[in-house]
């Protein structure tokens, strides 16, 4: 087996924990990528596991099973999803947990805050503490001025899920998190901490949760600056996928912690 560029590859069917980006790696909007079904029994049948890892907030983890669901993979449960608003969720109870916390995303992203435990509102509140957005396709001119009214006017701590600069769509790309805070901070002069990928710490906490070493780890993604960046600030096998955002001519140039170990057309290619 050996990548796009001839590099033999075959030690990616010998790992145990296959973590994947959703959008632009395995679906692009509601099509599901030819050979999907197939590599995930495929792993499961080696005995490995399969975790989605994605920076797209704009949904709940149930929502992501109903989705997949609704695109045939019937058979994953919740326990295959870790998402960066999961990951904003638990950074939140361990440095805010008091907090009240200003939310600006989807209502799928809210409802995974209320019931947490957590103090949040969508509304303008000068009680809040912290300012919290993600990727959000439910943008309203209401949101982004109750956003830059708080980070203007109150001393509130500042995050963001994401710095995807674009999600892949079907008829191209519309702008996600990264370039929506990129707005904000040219109006308030304020840019966020963000929680997700490329930060290892997602990646960590897979691992941990289902105790598998990092020489037995492999990121598989379309985004250099997140998924191949993440992987390779975790010390993980990295796989970038060229169905999604990136193209060969930023492959072949890439950098520093941007670099994959392996380049392949699709995941498919996984395919024993």
């Amino acid at each position: 087996m050996t990548d796009y560029f001839g590099k033999d590859c075959s030690c990616l069917h010998g790992k145990k924990l296959f973590l994947f980006d959703m959008d632009g790696t395995i679906y692009l909007d509601n099509d599901l990528f030819e050979g999907v079904p197939e590599l995930l029994e495929q792993i499961t049948n080696d005995g490995g596991r399969y975790v989605f890892i994605t920076n797209n907030s704009s949904k709940s983890v149930s929502d992501y099973v109903a989705k997949l669901h609704r695109l045939g993979l019937t058979f994953v449960t919740e326990e295959n999803f870790f998402t960066s608003a999961q990951a904003s969720l638990a950074l939140m109870k361990e440095k805010h947990p008091n907090d009240l916390i200003y939310l600006q995303g989807t209502k799928s992203f809210v409802d995974g805050f209320e019931g947490s435990g957590l103090k949040v509102t969508t509304e303008y509140n000068e009680s809040a503490k912290v300012v919290l957005v993600g990727f959000d396709p439910e943008f309203t001119g209401e949101k982004i001025y109750n956003t830059c009214k708080l980070l203007t006017k109150c001393n509130v701590s500042y995050y963001a899920t994401n710095p995807d600069w674009v999600c892949p769509v079907e008829f191209g790309f519309i702008p996600d998190c990264g370039s929506m805070c990129k707005s904000i901070e040219r109006a308030t002069g304020k840019a966020p901490v963000f929680i997700g990928k490329p930060h290892p710490e997602m990646i960590y906490a897979v691992m941990n949760k289902f105790g598998v070493a990092k020489e037995d780890t492999v990121v598989i993604g379309d985004r250099l600056y997140t998924d191949i960046a993440s992987g390779n600030n975790a010390g993980v096998t990295t796989v970038c996928v060229l169905s999604g955002e990136v193209g060969l001519d930023e492959v072949k140039n890439a950098k520093g912690e941007e670099v994959p170990d392996y380049l392949l057309n699709s995941v498919k290619d996984l395919l024993k």
